[in-house]
């Protein structure tokens, strides 16, 4: 599949049961190292947090590729629900929405913030686009990203 064109879409409430499936099959391997999967629990978490205004849906090829939402707050924006279908990732799709959505946030001069799961392999791509660690605890990493000047 090629990943190279895709777009954001703005999420609808039919799009609630793919995002929370997908976001069970992505967390799980994660949630289960950390002793924490629970297979309703990782669901009903994102249904009862779902707020379509703030989310976006990633298409690649005319098919459900991911989500991700940028929330905003008092002082920054949350990244959140990043989520991308497993057979699409390492392919370079979740840098290029990444690199997108910084580019906005760069723009309004707005730091970014979000929390990852301890030892989750996204770390590494949040790194890469210039996160750094802001505090952490057993479960959670909570990152920062500074505004780029353009």
């Amino acid at each position: 599949m090629d990943t190279s064109t895709w777009t954001l879409r703005l999420a609808e409430p039919d799009d609630v049961e793919p995002i929370a499936e997908l976001r069970a099959v992505v967390m799980r391997p994660d949630l289960e190292r950390l002793g924490r999967f629970d297979e309703h629990r990782v669901r009903q978490r994102f249904r009862d947090a779902f707020v379509a205004r703030h989310m976006s849906v990633i298409v690649t090829e005319d098919r459900f590729a991911g989500c991700v939402a940028l929330r905003p707050a008092e002082d920054a924006h949350w990244l959140e629900h990043f989520f991308l279908d497993p057979e699409l990732q390492g392919r370079g799709l979740g840098s290029a929405v990444l690199r997108t959505l910084l580019a906005r946030t760069d723009a309004e001069g707005e730091p970014v913030r979000l929390n990852v799961l301890q030892g989750s392999a996204a770390r590494r791509l949040y790194e890469r686009h210039g996160f750094t660690v802001e505090s952490e605890d057993p479960v959670d990493v909570f990152m920062v990203r500074k505004p780029r000047t353009v």
